[in-house]
């Protein structure tokens, strides 16, 4: 099965109006830039995206909010867009908000074929709403249903024809269980190398889970913010 596509424009066919798509990344670290670039020039719509935030006013998912392509987030961190919180207080866009580790472990539940489980972060406030409650050792725990998508875009450092793939020190982040959850998952690689050539003991994504990879090109890998001492 021959994985490898052109860019990241061949690797994006199939994505259609209404579908739901996974992106890796924490923060803007890590996040798939060469397939937002070619969602953002494409005329897709209705997507409803799911990611560890979502991006700032011109970058990252952001460039999606700008151009109205998104019709639903979820997400655990969205305070650097302001785009995004005009559309949230105008109704534009449906947010579904989710503690960080709850929106992880839902994805990693996701890809492993788990369809719920039950965690304790969220009992007793707006995260409970109406969902299922048990008592496990004493604790209460709310039912969370395991997360996956049409499709899930993730970003590494390196990878190989056949989509195995090590992510760049923080970049593992969501990549990791991101890219076990969709239904079709492409990986744009800052590195592509012939099969054999990743040491099998440092892979972290094997190529099992990969449909699509691409040697990606002009990565700007932008800081939200940059503090600095005089």
């Amino acid at each position: 099965m021959n994985k490898v596509v052109k860019d990241a424009y061949e690797a994006i066919q199939g994505i259609e109006n209404g579908m739901t798509v996974m992106f890796g990344g924490f923060g803007l670290c890590g996040i798939p830039e060469n397939c937002l670039k070619a969602l953002a020039e494409s005329d897709i719509t209705g997507l409803k995206c799911i990611s560890n935030n979502a991006g700032i006013d011109n970058f990252g998912l952001g460039v999606l909010l700008r151009k109205h392509q998104m019709i639903k987030m979820t997400a655990s961190y969205v305070g650097e867009n302001k785009e995004f919180e005009r559309q949230l207080l105008s109704g534009e866009l449906e947010v579904e908000l989710i503690p960080q580790g709850t929106l992880a472990e839902r994805i990693r539940a996701g890809g492993a074929g788990i369809p719920a489980l039950f965690i304790p972060a969220g009992y007793g406030t707006e995260v409970q709403g109406d969902k299922e409650v048990r008592e496990f050792n004493g604790k209460p725990h709310i039912m969370e249903l395991g997360m996956t998508a049409d499709f899930a875009i993730v970003k590494a450092k390196y990878g190989d024809t056949m989509g195995n793939l090590i992510y760049n020190e923080t970049a593992n982040n969501f990549n990791q269980p991101i890219a076990t959850a969709g239904k079709v998952t492409i990986a744009e690689v800052e590195e592509l190398l012939p099969y054999g050539e990743l040491n099998p003991n440092h892979i972290h994504t094997p190529g099992v889970y990969i449909q699509r990879i691409f040697q990606g090109s002009d990565y700007e890998k932008r800081i939200e913010f940059a503090t600095t001492s005089s």
